[in-house]
C-alpha cells in the first residue's frame, strides 16, 4: 500500500548490453501489470523519445524519460515522484547497458552519469537484469557475478532470460543463476511475434506507426504476462525516494496575471519528440498550450508562440511542404519576431528545403538526410540572448539525427550553441536571431524552467504588442 508520504515501488529494467530485448520486456512488463490490476507508472532513462511512446501505450499514461545529465541527478527523484502520482508500482526501462552512460574518461565512478545504473542508485530501486540467451550457457554465471558486484551501490535483484532456444537450454542458465544467488523472474522464448519496424534511429514512433504499434504492444503484453513471474517481480519492487514530487508551478516561479498567451506544439506522425513536462511548464508559465499537426492544421489566429520538436520530417517531407497554408504563417510570424523554439526536427522545418522539398524558409540553409549517425550529449553554452536563453547560460543538451544542413551559418542569425566536441576542436551550432532560436540540440525542459518561463514571457509580450 502506497501512502501519501511514501514513494511508489519500482523495478528497474537493465540489460548487460544493448540489443538485449529491454524494451520489449519492460513494455510487456507495463502491459501485463496493467492487466492484472496494477497502475502502472513508465519511465525511461535517458534521452530517448521512442521507447516512451510505446510504454504509454502500455500504461496508459504519459511515459517520462529519468536522465541525471539532461535534468540534473537533483531532479531525479522529485520528476520520478511526480510522473508516479496516483500508480502503485513503477517500471522503468534502461538504456544502453547497466554501466553505460555519458562518456567522460576523467570520471572515476564505476557508473557514468547518466547510466541507469546511476538512475537506480538514485530511485533506490532493485534492477532486474535482461539477458540475451543466445550464445550463454553455464558461463552466464560469470556475467551475472561481475554485474551484481562490480558497483556496489547497484542492487541486481533478480534476471530474465530473454530469447531462450529450448527448454534444456533454460534449464542450464536457471542453474546458472541460481549458482550467483539471482532469481530468475522470467524465462522468454524465440518469437517472431514482436518484429516492430525500425527506422534510422531505432523502433518507428507508435505515433506514426499506429494500430501495428498496438498489436506490436498487445503482443509485448501477452509474451510478458506468459513468460514473467508478475509476482516475484511486484514482491521486489522498491523505492527509496522520500523527498517531495517536482511542481512545475514551484518550478517557473511567479506568474503575471492577465490573459495566457497561445502557445502552439507541432505533433502528429513527424513530430512525435518531447517530454511529458514541456507542457506542464508551459501551462505553468501562464501559456494556453494548443498542439497542431503540421501535415494538415493550420495554427490557431491567436498563436503568440510556436515549438516545433524534434522527429522524423524527412519522411513526411513531401506532405509537410504540401501544406502551404501552414508554412506561410510560420513565415510570418517570424517575420513579426514571434518566438519560435525549434529542436532539430523543428530547425529542418525552418529551413529552405528538407530533401528538395520546399520547407518554411525561415532560416536560408537546405537540408537532407544521409548515412551518418551524430549522436550524444553536448555540454553547451549560448552564444547569444533569445527567447530561450540569455548569452552565457550553460546546458547539457544532446544530439541524435542522420540529417545535416548545408551550411551553419545563415544571414540575420548567429549560432545559437557553443561546445568542444571530444576532440577539443571548438564547435558553433543553431541559429538564435529576433525570435527564433533553432538548433539541432535537443535539452530537457525540466533542466532548464527558466527558460521555459523566458520563452512564455516572450509570447505574452508578442501577444501584447506584436
Amino acid at each position: 500500500m502506497v501512502t501519501a508520504h511514501s514513494a511508489v515501488p519500482a523495478v528497474v529494467i537493465a540489460a548487460p548490453a544493448s540489443g538485449s530485448g529491454k524494451t520489449t520486456v519492460a513494455t510487456g512488463l507495463m502491459g501485463a501489470l496493467g492487466q492484472s490490476g496494477n497502475a502502472v507508472a513508465p519511465f525511461k532513462v535517458g534521452p530517448d523519445y521512442i521507447d516512451p511512446g510505446y510504454h504509454a501505450l502500455a500504461a496508459g499514461r504519459p511515459g517520462r524519460n529519468l536522465d541525471p545529465v539532461m535534468v540534473g541527478a537533483n531532479r531525479i527523484g522529485p520528476l520520478y515522484r511526480h510522473g508516479s502520482t496516483e500508480c502503485d508500482i513503477a517500471v522503468v526501462e534502461g538504456v544502453m547497458g547497466l554501466f553505460d552512460g555519458k562518456i567522460d574518461a576523467a570520471s572515476a565512478e564505476p557508473s557514468a552519469e547518466g547510466s541507469t545504473a546511476q538512475v537506480a542508485a538514485l530511485l533506490g530501486a532493485p534492477v532486474v537484469l535482461v539477458v540475451d540467451a543466445r550464445g550463454h550457457s553455464q558461463s552466464l554465471a560469470a556475467v551475472l557475478h561481475g554485474f551484481s558486484t562490480y558497483d556496489a551501490s547497484v542492487r541486481i535483484g533478480g534476471v530474465i532470460l530473454n530469447r531462450v532456444g529450448s527448454a534444456r537450454h533454460e534449464e542450464v542458465l536457471r542453474q546458472a543463476s541460481e549458482r550467483v544467488g539471482l532469481p530468475v523472474l522470467g524465462a522468454v522464448p524465440r518469437m517472431a511475434e514482436l518484429e516492430v519496424p525500425s527506422r534510422h534511429l531505432g523502433l518507428i514512433p507508435a505515433a506514426e506507426h499506429g494500430a501495428a504499434a498496438m498489436q506490436a504492444m498487445e503482443a509485448m503484453t501477452r509474451l510478458a504476462a506468459r513468460h514473467l513471474d508478475l509476482a516475484a517481480i511486484r514482491a521486489l519492487a522498491r523505492s527509496a525516494i522520500d523527498g517531495p514530487a517536482w511542481d512545475p508551478t514551484v518550478e517557473v516561479g511567479e506568474v503575471p496575471a492577465g490573459a495566457r498567451p497561445t502557445v502552439a506544439i507541432a505533433g502528429g506522425r513527424a513530430f512525435t519528440f518531447g517530454y511529458a513536462e514541456h507542457r506542464e511548464l508551459l501551462a505553468a508559465a501562464g501559456a494556453r498550450v494548443v498542439t497542431f499537426d503540421p501535415l494538415h492544421d493550420e495554427l490557431p489566429t491567436d498563436t503568440a508562440g510556436v515549438v516545433l520538436p524534434g522527429g522524423f520530417p524527412e519522411e513526411h517531407a513531401a506532405a509537410l511542404a504540401g501544406n502551404g497554408r501552414l508554412l506561410a504563417q510560420i513565415r510570418a510570424l517570424a517575420d513579426g519576431g514571434a518566438p519560435i523554439h525549434a529542436e532539430c526536427a523543428g530547425l529542418l522545418y525552418l529551413a529552405r528545403s528538407l530533401d528538395g522539398s520546399a520547407m518554411a524558409s525561415v532560416i536560408d540553409v537546405d537540408a537532407s538526410f544521409g548515412s551518418r549517425l551524430t549522436l550524444g550529449y553536448r555540454d553547451a553554452v549560448a552564444l547569444t540572448d533569445s527567447p530561450l536563453f540569455a548569452a552565457g547560460e550553460r546546458v547539457v543538451g544532446h544530439e541524435f539525427h542522420r540529417t545535416s544542413l548545408t551550411r551553419a551559418e545563415a544571414s540575420g542569425y548567429t549560432p545559437a550553441w557553443g561546445w568542444r566536441p571530444w576532440d577539443g576542436a571548438p564547435a558553433r551550432e543553431g541559429f538564435a536571431g529576433g525570435g527564433i532560436h533553432a538548433s539541432y540540440l535537443h535539452t530537457h525542459p525540466a533542466g532548464h524552467p527558466t527558460a521555459v518561463a523566458r520563452f512564455v514571457s516572450a509570447a505574452r509580450d508578442f501577444a501584447d504588442h506584436g
